[in-house]
């Protein structure tokens, strides 16, 4: 099993960016920089705690921003990481835009989504 990088696309009123993102299945949210989603005049709505892979728990905001991923276009929650935040797809947006991960051929692939 591998880690990789996809691109993903974040779109605003006042403009768009790609950015290359970690596809990361063990983080909940999506997390970028906060000056990209800043720049881009993402707004958050609220705080959110989230456990670090260290054990130690910190508050972030949280904004929705119109995201691309493999030509699809959706809203989704994104976590206003730190300045170093290595930028990340997490499961909440793999889920949104029924996508999941190939670990072999570091990829992002179309999976159903269930109804139950």
């Amino acid at each position: 099993m591998g880690t990789f990088f996809h691109p993903i696309t974040l779109a605003t009123d006042t403009g768009s960016e790609t950015v290359e993102a970690l596809a990361d299945t063990g983080s909940t949210f999506t997390t970028l920089p906060s000056a990209l989603l800043e720049r881009l005049g993402v707004q958050p709505h609220r705080t959110i705690r989230l456990r670090l892979a260290d054990g130690r728990v910190q508050e972030r905001p949280v904004g929705r921003v119109h995201a691309q991923l493999n030509g699809v276009d959706d809203e989704i929650l994104c976590v206003f990481g730190t300045e170093d935040s290595v930028p990340t797809i997490g499961a909440h947006t793999l889920e949104t835009f029924l996508l999941g991960v190939d670990p072999d051929r570091h990829r992002l692939v179309p999976v159903e989504g269930w109804w139950a």
